[in-house]
């Protein structure tokens, strides 16, 4: 992800939303931040062109639903809804 985001001359992070935005119309991306800089370094994710091939190639380094999962251990959901 690094090489291509170095290839693409954005940010690891500005080539996840871009990778998000290139999903479909139904797919929208909130990211998270406290500062100014990187507001802007979000938006500018926004202008990051993916080709088919660079999709191809994520889809291929990290595949939909390598990450899927419980988000906490089972000890903590616990205390997340108690």
């Amino acid at each position: 992800m690094e090489q291509l985001a170095l290839e693409k001359r954005c940010t690891p992070s500005q080539l996840a939303l871009a990778w998000l935005l290139a999903q479909g119309e139904d797919i929208v991306p909130i990211p998270g931040t406290k500062r100014r800089p990187y507001l802007e370094e979000n938006v500018a994710a926004a202008a990051v062109h993916l080709t088919p091939a660079d999709l191809r190639r994520i889809d291929g380094v990290a595949p939909k639903g390598v990450a899927a999962g419980d988000r906490y251990p089972e000890g903590g959901m616990r205390t997340v809804n108690g």
